[in-house]
């Protein structure tokens, strides 16, 4: 029996605010920037090269650009969040434009292609979790925490922009590298891979984002280079 197809469970937007105020004692008070404040659109939205009609990123050396189009997070891992963080969540708590049923890090490989609605997306690397997600929740260790479970979603580029919208299907069309999963990509970044030959292949990988291919080639320059503790940390610490 073929297995069900992943949805679209929920689609999410939002623009970039500004919060906080200056000289408050708690640094979580203080002023910062962030488009993490999605909100759910029903009927169809646009998905040109770059992200959806209605979404924007505050920091776009980090977040958005062809390469992170769209950011996406398993609706299963819900549960596991809302009893750590002994809290309900909303969908898109973790700023993700698609909160998708039917897969997680362990099911997607780097370099997938779906068709989504009109539109033909690649995965291109995980979600690299930052300071201002544990800014919007009040939990200076999740960014941490995201990043040590290994539970961080990922990001499609667009190869076909196209109309999409909530409830569709994700149906893949190719698989080029199915040794790649998610999970495998974190745990070669963020558990410090010194294996030369994999670094190698992740540093020359047209798939992954220029990004990430950038950090493993440093990796492979400098093994004890790392820019990830103060990315995690940012102004909260």
């Amino acid at each position: 029996m073929n297995q069900a197809p992943p949805i679209i469970h929920t689609l999410q937007v939002g623009l970039p605010r500004s919060l906080g105020e200056e000289g408050a004692a708690d640094p979580m008070d203080r002023p910062w920037t962030t488009g993490l404040f999605k909100q759910p659109v029903a009927g169809p939205v646009h998905l040109g090269a770059q992200n959806l009609e209605g979404d924007g990123q505050a920091d776009l050396h980090h977040h958005g650009g062809v390469d992170k189009a769209v950011c996406v997070y398993p609706l299963s891992r819900y549960p596991y969040w809302e009893r750590r963080l002994e809290r309900a969540l909303a969908l898109g708590a973790f700023g993700e434009n698609f909160t998708v049923a039917g897969q997680d890090e362990d099911a997607v490989c780097l370099g997938d292609v779906y068709a989504v609605g009109e539109a033909l997306v690649q995965v291109s690397q995980p979600r690299s979790p930052c300071w201002k997600l544990a800014r919007r929740w009040r939990v200076p260790s999740l960014a941490l925490w995201v990043q040590e479970t290994g539970f961080t979603g990922w990001y499609l580029r667009v190869l076909q922009p196209g109309s999409v919208e909530a409830g569709q299907a994700l149906v893949l069309r190719e698989r080029p590298h199915p040794d790649w999963t998610i999970t495998r990509l974190n745990a070669a970044r963020f558990g410090q891979a010194t294996d030369v030959a994999q670094l190698t292949e992740l540093a020359a990988c047209q798939a992954l984002s220029e990004n990430w291919r950038a950090w493993f080639r440093r990796r492979l320059e400098t093994p004890a280079a790392s820019d990830d503790r103060a990315r995690l940390q940012g102004p909260v610490s």
